[in-house]
């Protein structure tokens, strides 16, 4: 069998530590550990976090993995305005909830400085809308200029004072491709999205804006690019059309997960995007479900509550994305 130098040319180096910034497929000998490593590329997974404490679906999400904020959604029989915080083990709830209880509603910013807007905030009847935004300090929602266009199931991005808004319905059951800018006191009417859809994942920032899956109101794949101005269709859609389903990362490197195929048809199945095309991910969630808010990166994302086999949940998954990893190699 031809050995390693052969195939590559050079001799595996031998160090005591291992290299800092190693580049994929580096191959080295550690003379301290006396192990054989190399620079690989790790497996993606879904773990179990901690459960929320107030079960829900169709609410609002921000920040990171380990620094969530969910906010509103519907815990039965009515429209919630619960806050909590987690800090990548536990949620804890932030006595003063939303000044405007809502359901179907979005978000933006982080755990300290967020931002909700849209939703309905009457239940059995949404076809109701609203506009209203307001913003989170770490302790308290202050209630701010509402939207132009009321709407539920839209998506959001960006920060709590350079946020986007964009799809959901309209008063009545049509989608809409309406796109807002929000400059931390007002918003501003943009150029709308090419597909004017509800139920939709959005992440990114206000001048680098991702636009994914929902409902037409069948549900799509498409994939739509926000450079500050308007819209640009991906050629990459999504391998599994969806609506209702978790998303966070950027407008590089966005992951969705979950959501509803078609009523009835739940999915737990994961995707990532890379800027251009979208590539199924080995894993999918352990529990399949619609409704889901999402947090925090591509290789570290946060998909808490929906609506799934038996009901509304507060469970939280946090996912690790394949990235290069050192690892020992053994003999097989």
């Amino acid at each position: 069998m031809a050995d390693y130098i052969n195939i590559r040319g050079q001799n595996i180096e031998v160090v005591a530590s291992d290299p800092a910034n190693p580049t994929l497929g580096q191959i080295w000998y550690n003379s301290t550990s006396n192990t054989l490593k190399g620079q690989g590329f790790g497996t993606a997974s879904w773990a179990t976090g901690g459960t929320m404490n107030t079960a829900r679906s169709t609410l609002g999400g921000a920040g990171t993995q380990t620094e969530a904020l969910a906010f509103g959604g519907t815990p039965v029989p009515t429209v919630g305005s619960a806050t909590e915080e987690y800090n990548g083990a536990t949620w804890t709830t932030s006595p003063p909830g939303l000044n405007t209880p809502r359901t179907t509603l979005t978000g933006a910013g982080t755990q300290t400085a967020g931002l909700a807007f849209g939703g309905s905030p009457i239940i059995p009847t949404p076809l109701v809308t609203t506009g209203a935004t307001e913003s989170y300090n770490g302790s308290t929602w202050t209630s701010v200029n509402s939207m132009v266009t009321s709407r539920r199931g839209l998506a959001g991005a960006g920060t709590q004072t350079a946020a986007l808004g964009f799809g959901g319905n309209v008063p009545g059951p049509a989608p809409t491709g309406a796109t807002e800018e929000y400059d931390g006191t007002s918003w501003t009417s943009s150029n709308p999205l090419n597909t004017a859809r509800a139920d939709l994942g959005g992440v990114g920032t206000q001048t680098a804006g991702l636009a994914f899956g929902g409902g037409t109101p069948a549900a799509t794949g498409a994939t739509e690019e926000y450079d500050g101005n308007s819209w640009a269709t991906s050629p990459g859609s999504l391998n599994t059309a969806r609506r209702a389903f978790a998303g966070a990362g950027t407008q590089a490197a966005a992951l969705a997960a979950g959501g509803v195929l078609a009523p009835g048809a739940l999915t737990g199945v994961t995707e990532e995007y890379n800027g251009a095309t979208w590539t199924s991910s080995p894993v999918s969630l352990a529990n399949a479900r619609a409704g889901i808010a999402g947090a925090g990166t591509q290789t570290a994302g946060l998909a808490f509550g929906g609506d799934g086999a038996t009901g509304l949940t507060g469970e939280t998954e946090e996912y690790t994305g394949a990235a290069p990893t050192t690892v020992t190699i053994t003999a097989s």
